[in-house]
């Protein structure tokens, strides 16, 4: 325990956290500021220093594990407390415990390459899970990405459809259009497109599973003749489009192929062409995904600074003419999943077992409080091949907005 007794005294100094030894021993940290404190409790002598050594893959496996657990499973909580402590300039002690941050580096760098077939199977270990998983805790319309919040209290299924509409404003859809969708999901974003313009969709994925159910709901609606969706990898797709949008999927493409994913999109694009990119990204300098959420959640994925996206889509000769930045509208979307998942304890259990359902809300609740104290946000990032593709001020995305909103 003294290993992390002496990580703890350093890092927290706001709220107040318990630490319960399974020998019934409390040590008690910060102080709690007129909230509850947060009491964590392990269950077999090793468990704190197995934490302490390396903090982010240690306090995810051991609470997965129950080798350690929170009271009245407020493991949302406890991750608030800590992430909220290390924003200070402590910021790196979460950062490896005693394993050398050199070694995390080159691991997380090789771990970037998702080759084609890499990719693919990246993409199996998170999106192919059990289709009922997703209905849990997503919106009716599956939208797994960060919804656009006009107002914080807005709902789930309003939020993502106020996204698609914020998304749709930005790509300045005409009649006739062709439009690519990379990492389509469930068919939520093409099919919304094809709803509310005269266009044509193509939505490409690696998963099968979301392919299967993007068919389905093509179908369902009447539109498989102009909707169509294809089980590739984007660097396979060919033709000319009018439009591309991807949501959510940047993530996966890995910082060495950055350049080449927009080199591609540039020689898909026709001359008029926009793209709109939709991505989790980074504030300031680039940095490392975390090891737990690269072996549980998503391996081979990185969240890029905005740095790292601009200096390879310049290589592209691709004009960027608008960046958004949605500083606080995923920490609001995954509030709206991590209480869904409470809801839902039991089917998930049902569904899988403890352990998974305590990886979920451990994911869930990181994420959150991610982009509530650390360095994560979400870019919306608008392209063009030629300067005057567009209007010269963006009251065309207002207009649209408002008018897209009242239709719906």
């Amino acid at each position: 325990m003294w290993l992390l007794d002496r990580f703890l005294k350093k890092l927290v100094r706001q709220g107040q956290l318990i630490i319960v030894e399974s020998n019934g021993q409390r040590h008690s940290y910060g102080v709690s500021e007129g909230e509850a404190p947060v009491t964590v409790r392990f269950h077999d002598p090793e468990a704190p220093h197995f934490v302490a050594s390396h903090p982010y893959m240690g306090s995810g496996e051991a609470y997965m594990d129950g080798r350690m657990t929170v009271d009245d499973e407020d493991v949302m909580g406890l991750v608030r407390l800590i992430l909220k402590n290390t924003i200070r300039d402590n910021a790196n002690m979460l950062e490896g415990g005693i394993i050398p941050r050199t070694l995390q580096h080159v691991t997380n760098r090789f771990q970037r390459f998702n080759w084609e077939k890499r990719s693919k199977q990246n993409v199996a270990h998170h999106y192919d899970l059990d289709d009922r998983l997703y209905n849990l805790f997503l919106d009716k319309d599956r939208q797994y990405s960060c919804g656009y919040f006009t107002d914080p209290n807005n709902n789930l299924d309003q939020a993502q459809l106020d996204k698609k509409i914020h998304i749709a404003s930005k790509l300045a859809l005409e009649s006739g259009q062709r439009i690519l969708d990379i990492g389509c999901g469930w068919g939520g974003m093409a099919l919304f497109l094809s709803q509310i313009a005269d266009v044509e969709v193509l939505g490409v994925t690696l998963s099968e599973e979301q392919l299967k159910v993007a068919r389905k709901r093509a179908k369902e609606a009447g539109v498989e003749d102009r909707v169509k969706f294809e089980l590739i990898d984007y660097r396979e797709v060919k033709g000319r489009f009018d439009r591309i949008v991807s949501v959510g999927m940047f993530e996966h493409v890995g910082p060495p192929y950055y350049k080449s994913f927009f080199n591609h999109c540039r020689d898909l694009l026709t001359e008029d062409g926009v793209m709109l990119l939709h991505t989790i990204g980074r504030l300031g300098l680039p940095g490392a995904t975390d090891p737990w959420t690269n072996k549980y959640i998503f391996p081979g994925g990185y969240c890029p600074a905005l740095s790292e996206i601009v200096s390879a889509s310049e290589h592209s000769g691709l004009i960027l003419c608008d960046v958004e930045n949605l500083r606080l509208h995923y920490m609001y979307t995954l509030n709206h999943w991590y209480e869904n998942v409470l809801a839902a304890r039991a089917d998930i259990i049902k569904l899988y077992d403890i352990r998974f359902y305590r990886m979920w809300t451990f994911y869930l609740a990181g994420a959150s409080a991610a982009f509530q104290y650390g360095q994560m946000c979400n870019y919306q990032i608008q392209y063009t091949r030629k300067r005057d593709s567009l209007p010269i001020t963006r009251d065309y995305m207002f207009e649209r907005e408002t008018q897209l909103r009242a239709k719906s």
